[in-house]
């Protein structure tokens, strides 16, 4: 995964304002309990902004090179080979990972493994239709030689996610100062194709199948019988 890009990004006057963006909308989507497991896969080196981690004392990132803030446990190892027992996460986050990950689909599968049923995954992506992100892919030669990535569309992840048994929650476009939520599928439209990033948060599902027994019929014996009964109180 190499991510400089993302980071370059940053630095840049519209990438400060989505990175602000985003630390709110962190913020205000962690709404799990503080004694419950969380990870964000992928560092960004600005985690101690949206999340506290004094009380969230069981905040994981996990990283290719152990990055991110000194104030959370860390995990050295590759996304789509996560060294974490199954079902013992309840809230994990996908801050502009898929994008620069060559195995992403096998990083998906590892998520839906690792993730508690009723757990909730958060991803944020950017906008393969943004001007301003092709803008910076095209204007720096540097930026693009270090890309590496794949524009990812919406439509695309919310198919894995079905495939996965993921319930699509709320879809987030985050704008030049703003973002707009919306719960449940979302409709193309302006906003949504001049969004510099967008997010997804989805809720995984453990579907239990009941088996069907057969019915069983009544002997005819007992219908006849029952018939009998009738036509004598008839009489």
């Amino acid at each position: 995964m190499k991510r400089e890009f993302l980071f370059s990004c940053y630095q840049s006057p519209r990438g400060k304002l989505l990175q602000a963006l985003e630390i709110k909308y962190l913020k205000k989507s962690i709404t799990v309990g503080c004694k419950q497991t969380v990870l964000q896969i992928g560092a960004l080196n600005f985690e101690d902004e949206f999340i506290d981690c004094s009380l969230y004392q069981r905040f994981i990132i996990l990283d290719n090179f152990a990055a991110g803030t000194n104030f959370a446990n860390k995990i050295q190892a590759k996304a789509f080979s996560l060294p974490v027992q199954s079902e013992v996460i309840d809230l994990i986050i996908l801050p502009h990972l898929l994008e620069f990950d060559a195995h992403r689909f096998k990083t998906m599968r590892e998520i839906e493994r690792i993730l508690k049923p009723e757990g909730i995954l958060i991803i944020l992506n950017f906008n393969p239709w943004s001007v301003w992100l092709r803008s910076q892919y095209l204007w720096d030669k540097r930026l693009a030689e270090s890309w590496h990535g794949h524009f990812m569309t919406r439509s695309r992840i919310l198919d894995w996610l079905k495939l996965l048994n993921f319930e699509l929650k709320t879809t987030t476009e985050f704008e030049i100062d703003s973002f707009k939520t919306t719960i449940g599928n979302f409709n193309l439209n302006k906003n949504t194709i001049l969004a510099t990033a967008y997010a997804i948060k989805a809720v995984k599902r453990r579907y239990t199948l009941i088996p069907l027994t057969p019915v069983k019929e009544s002997p005819a014996t007992l219908n006849v019988a029952t018939s009998l009964k009738s036509i004598q109180r008839i009489k």
